[in-house]
C-alpha cells in the first residue's frame, strides 16, 4: 500500500483518513453578517414595525384632525364606538360573503385550470402565460376595468347580454344594491383564479406519474383518481393556499373601492373599505381599532383553521 503524497495530505482527500478543517466563527464573522443584515432590519423596522406600534397606539386614542398635538387616552371607546355603530353588523356580512362568494369560485375554477395546464398539449406555455398574466396587474386597476365592463350605459357586459338575448334593457349593476356585491365578486373572482392555478398547478407536477399509473392499473377512474389520490397528496398546499387567500381577500379593498367605493348604500363596503372611509373622515382613532380587529379576527381564524387540520390529520 502506497503512502499518500504531500498534496492528498494537505487537501485532506479521503484517502488519506483525514477531513478538512472548517472555518472556525469567530467574532469578526458575525459583526460582518450583522452589518450585512443591518441595512434590511433598519428598514423593515422604520416602514414596517413603527407603523404597524403607531397605528397600535392611535386605537387607545381620540384624535382631532384640528389638534393632533392633544391625543388624550380614551381606552377601548374607540372599540366600543366601532361595534355599536349601526353600519357594523351590515360591513360584517358582506365581509363574510366577500370572502367566501370569492374564495370557493376560485378554488374550483382554479383546480380546473391547473389540471387542464398539466397536461402535455401544444402551446401550453402560451396559454400558462394568459392564464397567469392578471396576477401580473394591479388589483385597483382591475377594480376600473371592471367598472367600466359593469357601466350601465356602455358597459361590455350589458352589451353581450342583450346580444344574446337575455335581457332587453341595461342592468344598473353599480347601482343596484342587489347587484353590486355580485359584480364586484365576480371581479375579484377572475383576478383570484390566477393564484390558485398556479399553486396548484406547481404542486400536481410534483406528484409522482408512476403513482397515478398505479391507479389506472388497479381500475380507478378519473374521479376517483382525483379525491383518492390527487387531492390527498397536494393536501397541505391546498391548506396553505386556502388559509392564504382566506386572509388576503379579507384584507383587499382595492377592487371594491375602484368600483363602488362600498356603495351603494354601503352594500358593498367590507371591514378594509371601511376603514378606509373613515380615515378619510379623519376618524383616525376607529380607524386603527378597527384594523386591530380585523387582525384579531384573522388570528383566531388562522389558529381554529389549523387546529382543526391538524386534528383531522392526526385521525
Amino acid at each position: 500500500m502506497t503512502e499518500p503524497s504531500v498534496a492528498q495530505r494537505r487537501a485532506g482527500s479521503p484517502g488519506t483518513g483525514t477531513r478538512s478543517r472548517r472555518r472556525p466563527f469567530t467574532l469578526r464573522t458575525a459583526l460582518l453578517i450583522a452589518a450585512f443584515l443591518a441595512p434590511a432590519f433598519v428598514f423593515v423596522a422604520i416602514f414596517t414595525y413603527y407603523p404597524m406600534l403607531r397605528g397600535s397606539q392611535m386605537a387607545f386614542r381620540q384624535w382631532n384632525l384640528y389638534d393632533l398635538t392633544t391625543t388624550p387616552w380614551v381606552g377601548l371607546e374607540n372599540f366600543r364606538a366601532i361595534i355599536a355603530d349601526p353600519s357594523s353588523g351590515r360591513i360584517l356580512l358582506n365581509t363574510i360573503g366577500w370572502v367566501l362568494g370569492s374564495i370557493i369560485p376560485q378554488l374550483v375554477i382554479g383546480f380546473a385550470i391547473a389540471l387542464w395546464l398539466r397536461r402535455a398539449f401544444r402551446f401550453r406555455g402560451i396559454y400558462q402565460a394568459l392564464v397567469f398574466y392578471p396576477w401580473a396587474v394591479s388589483g385597483f386597476l382591475i377594480g376600473l376595468l371592471f367598472r367600466w365592463m359593469f357601466n350601465s350605459e356602455f358597459g361590455v357586459v350589458n352589451d353581450l347580454l342583450t346580444r344574446i338575448g337575455l335581457i332587453d334593457t341595461p342592468i344598473p349593476w353599480l347601482a343596484d344594491p342587489n347587484l353590486a356585491m355580485i359584480a364586484v365578486v365576480t371581479a375579484n373572482i377572475w383576478y383570484g383564479v390566477t393564484f390558485f392555478a398556479m399553486m396548484i398547478l406547481a404542486a400536481l407536477q410534483s406528484v409522482p406519474d408512476e403513482l397515478l399509473e398505479a391507479a389506472a392499473i388497479d381500475g380507478s377512474g378519473r374521479a376517483r383518481t382525483l379525491f383518492s389520490v390527487m387531492i390527498p397528496a397536494i393536501q397541505s398546499t391546498l391548506v396553505l393556499t386556502v388559509l392564504l387567500r382566506v386572509i388576503w381577500i379579507f384584507n383587499f379593498p382595492d377592487i371594491i373601492w375602484a368600483m363602488t367605493k362600498g356603495g351603494p348604500a354601503d352594500q358593498t363596503h367590507i371591514a378594509t373599505t371601511w376603514m378606509i372611509q373613515l380615515t378619510q373622515q379623519g376618524n383616525y382613532g376607529h380607524a386603527s381599532a378597527l384594523g386591530l380587529t380585523v387582525v384579531g379576527l384573522l388570528m383566531v381564524f388562522a389558529a381554529i383553521y389549523l387546529a382543526l387540520l391538524s386534528k383531522d390529520n392526526t385521525r
